[in-house]
């Protein structure tokens, strides 16, 4: 299945929703989600949805690590719903340091 972004804001939080394959194929779509939200002013907290992320690669990572370079650390970021196996990448690339993951 290929991937799919959508975004959901609230008040406090923006929702970013990644559901079948993280991976460079999303990357305009998750670069637009956010950069959307900062044209706008900046976003107290974003969350990253991953409840519906089948797979993710490097490419992901990445993408990533440019959100958490592009709001500053200023800006939290969860990373939730993340299956067990998408969870071990994560961690294994130390991302719980920069993110909070569950």
């Amino acid at each position: 299945m290929a991937g799919q972004v959508t975004v959901s804001q609230g008040e406090q939080e923006v929702v970013i929703a990644v559901n079948g394959r993280f991976d460079f194929y999303v990357h305009k779509e998750f670069r637009d989600a956010y950069e959307r939200v900062l044209q706008k002013g900046r976003a107290p907290k974003f969350v990253i949805d991953l409840a519906g992320t089948e797979y993710l690669d490097s490419s992901a990572l990445g993408m990533l690590l440019v959100l958490r370079e592009r709001v500053g650390t200023e800006t939290k970021i969860d990373i939730v719903h993340c299956r067990p196996e998408v969870k071990s990448i994560l961690e294994i690339a130390n991302f719980h340091s920069l993110f909070h993951l569950s």
